[in-house]
């Protein structure tokens, strides 16, 4: 019997316990449970990895206290400019969006542009137009603001400064990774960027291979961090080739690519990742990761500190 499994993390990076209280902790525990549960219920339900990350990362991305959907920062000129991506290991097929405004979930656009469109990647205007005909919702700009962030936007604004979504050095990026009752594993990634980006700049969260990735024969991956470091390290598909290639466990590679490759090159970050036997990773190379899981031997964890 197939092992089911979901991971989920809402980002990583300066999660101090002294800038926590019990109410904002309780907050985002509660959101992690909820899109663990949700991504979960799918699978135990029989349905596929695809649709338990993409539930999972909707839940994120509904939850404003994160940095994509409804909690995306601001951009320079004061929009939101939204990025995603979403993998099934089964055939390699996916699907991305970058430098998109107004769509209520991005990871709902990138699943639609892998399932019905010709394409992987999708950006900006034309990114949108497709949301339209496909006639997924779309917001006004109130709904995504968030006065947390508009102040975190003014202060990087009058400093001219791109900040890593807040101020304390979080990096908000949600995602989620899945194992079905079929064997098959997906990943799905969603961010909202950095606060006061420039030039339509894109991270690694909508390119495969980097911040999103999957494979049967190896894993599924979905990253959070500096996102030109993990572009640069090509972070999801150097984990699956150390574990298709070189005979690596899911752990020991993630633990060369978070604590090795990564901090040679000034890399700050974490990831989740789960392998095709239901082995889950959960590494980070930063104070805090907002993260979870839920597996079919009956544990759900939900964690933000360093053990």
């Amino acid at each position: 019997m197939i092992p089911l499994g979901i991971a989920i993390h809402g980002g990583a990076g300066t999660i101090l316990r002294s800038h926590m209280t019990p109410e904002l902790q309780a907050q985002y525990e509660n959101a992690l449970k909820e899109a663990l549960n949700k991504g979960y219920s799918l699978l135990g339900q029989g349905g596929t990895a695809v649709d338990a990350v993409a539930a999972a990362v909707m839940v994120l991305e509904d939850f404003p206290l994160f940095n994509a959907g409804k909690g995306s920062v601001f951009n320079h000129i004061g929009k939101h400019e939204m990025d995603a991506a979403i993998m099934d290991g089964s055939d390699l097929s996916a699907g991305a969006v970058a430098g998109i405004c107004g769509v209520r979930n991005p990871i709902a656009l990138a699943k639609l542009v892998m399932q019905r469109s010709e394409h992987v990647m999708l950006f900006g205007k034309g990114a949108e137009d497709f949301a339209l005909q496909q006639k997924l919702p779309v917001e006004e700009e109130t709904y995504f603001f968030n006065e947390q962030r508009f102040q975190q936007w003014q202060e990087a604004l009058a400093e001219d400064r791109v900040s890593l979504d807040h101020n304390d050095k979080k990096f908000g990026t949600v995602g989620a990774v899945a194992l079905d009752a079929s064997g098959n594993l997906a990943a799905a990634t969603s961010t909202g960027g950095m606060t006061n980006k420039k030039f339509g700049r894109v991270g690694d969260s909508p390119i495969i291979g980097a911040g999103t990735y999957a494979s049967n024969t190896s894993c599924a991956v979905s990253c959070t961090g500096h996102g030109e470091l993990f572009i640069r390290t090509v972070m999801g598909h150097d984990i699956s080739c150390l574990m298709e290639y070189k005979g690596l466990s899911l752990h020991e590679a993630c633990d060369v690519l978070v604590h090795d490759k990564l901090v040679k090159i000034g890399g700050e970050g974490g990831l989740v990742a789960i392998d095709r036997h239901g082995n889950i990773a959960m590494p980070f190379n930063s104070e805090g990761m907002y993260r979870g899981f839920k597996n079919s031997d009956g544990k759900m964890q939900v964690a933000i500190y360093k053990e």
